[in-house]
């Protein structure tokens, strides 16, 4: 007999079922790769050179790392690691840009690169950890295939400025973890001027891109009238009936919501003693879609429910969205993917492509800010089985394994060799920017909840 005392485990039923679907979609899908031709051959290979020669400096930054994680805003240490190594390399690094103490900006420039017209590319880190399980996200993975990736690069035009022609730039991004670091450094300048952006993730699979839900915070205030709950009940209006009605509202809401949609709520506050009517109540929430419109409807869905819990129960209400700046999915250009694809080829992995592993399976992350304001990609690299969860302890632990080794080096290449095939090839170019058209364009990221 289960003890009473406990928690009934979890089944794995579904997830056991989910991961059956996966295997059996690996067994038959394969990415189509790039058409494109990008750099010449010659190319890659000095590239693939200079980035291998610098893969035992990346697996120590990524294990140094991981032994001094900081939370998001406080990534100090980590910081200056990585804008250490730049400065080893010869290259200038300035830390504390667009707007965060801890976000890094250096560039390089190949030929032709303060010319109008040519291609100015970015390629990203993330380096901050999650409270008490560290890199449990990988970031410290992350934050070596951006940084040796610019760093084969920056070799690569030291070497031949003719090789990377325009300007490649690394940027240090803070704050990704339950924040949106990305959104402030964009408000604040960090890709004006730039065409494209690519960075890498640490997963369970090799896959060219995957399901990323668009986020946003909510904090919802109910305000009632205090008043003894056995004397006078009459004379109370109860802010924890308004919160329990909006918690119920949610319930009966999810029927109508999509599979990938997502709302969590916490009540933070809702009274201090059984004998009181609350006159407040508190509740903090994540509403979390795939599109940005599908994440604006259910927005107003919420809201909607939020004012009419506080009707029925005759309190008053405050509803405060977005703490912090929201984060959208991450729109991902196909055209750079199939480059991604074809460079891990080389490296001995076959990235899977979208729809493999369920999208149910999904997170946010801050990237998609970046991927609505200008071509990106944000395709993941596998680093532990494929059962080992993303903010995990396992995780972590994936995270300084010779296959995260293995995986910073390949990931610095990959990102690496498709900036030099955008930078290289103009047909490629062109068909990254028509493909962001396409879509819809730039949206107004700020203000476009308002």
């Amino acid at each position: 007999m289960a003890d009473p005392h406990l928690p009934v485990s979890p089944s794995r039923a579904y997830s056991d079922e989910l991961a059956a679907m996966t295997a059996r979609a690996i067994r038959t899908e394969r990415h189509p790769g790039s058409d494109f031709m990008g750099a010449p051959a010659a190319l890659h290979e000095r590239l693939e050179h200079h980035v291998d020669a610098v893969g035992e400096e990346l697996v120590g930054i990524m294990r140094d790392l991981a032994a001094h994680p900081e939370t998001a805003f406080e990534e100090v240490r980590s910081a200056g690691v990585l804008a250490e190594s730049l400065r080893a390399h010869g290259i200038e690094a300035t830390v504390g840009v667009h707007g965060l103490d801890t976000a890094i900006r250096a560039e390089i420039v190949g030929e032709g690169g303060d010319a109008e017209g040519a291609p100015t590319l970015a390629v990203l880190s993330e380096y901050d950890a999650l409270p008490e399980i560290g890199h449990g996200c990988g970031h410290n993975v992350i934050a070596v295939m951006g940084l040796g990736a610019f760093l084969g690069l920056a070799a690569l035009a030291r070497e031949d400025p003719s090789a990377v022609p325009g300007r490649i730039v690394y940027l240090g991004t803070p704050a990704e973890e339950g924040h949106t670091g990305k959104e402030i450094m964009a408000r604040h300048g960090a890709f004006d001027g730039i065409d494209a952006a690519v960075m890498a993730h640490g997963y369970g699979h090799d896959l060219a891109d995957q399901a990323w839900l668009g986020r946003r915070t909510l904090t919802i205030t109910y305000h009632g009238a205090t008043a003894h709950a056995s004397a006078q009940p009459f004379a109370g209006r109860n802010a924890l009936d308004a919160a329990t009605l909006l918690y119920q509202g949610i319930g009966l809401q999810r029927q109508q919501l999509p599979p990938t949609d997502r709302v969590h709520a916490i009540i933070r506050e809702g009274g201090h003693r059984p004998s009181v009517i609350p006159d407040r109540a508190v509740l903090d929430l994540y509403v979390r879609s795939l599109a940005p419109a599908t994440l604006k409807d259910l927005s107003q869905r919420l809201d909607d429910i939020a004012r009419g819990a506080a009707l029925m129960a005759g309190c008053g209400v405050e509803i405060e969205w977005d703490s912090h700046p929201p984060s959208l999915g991450v729109r991902t250009n196909e055209a750079l993917t199939g480059r991604w694809v074809e460079a891990e080829r080389r490296r001995g992995r076959d990235p899977l492509p979208r729809g493999v592993v369920p999208e149910l399976l999904a997170a946010s992350t801050d990237f998609g800010n970046v991927s609505y304001r200008l071509p990106g990609m944000h395709p993941l690299i596998r680093v532990s089985d494929p059962d080992v969860a993303l903010h995990t302890r396992e995780f972590a632990a994936a995270s300084v394994s010779e296959r995260a080794a293995s995986a910073a080096t390949d990931g610095a290449y990959g990102l690496a060799a498709t900036l030099l095939d955008v930078a290289q090839d103009p047909e490629l170019a062109r068909a990254v920017r028509q493909e962001f058209e396409d879509a819809g364009g730039a949206i107004d990221v700020p203000h476009y909840f308002d």
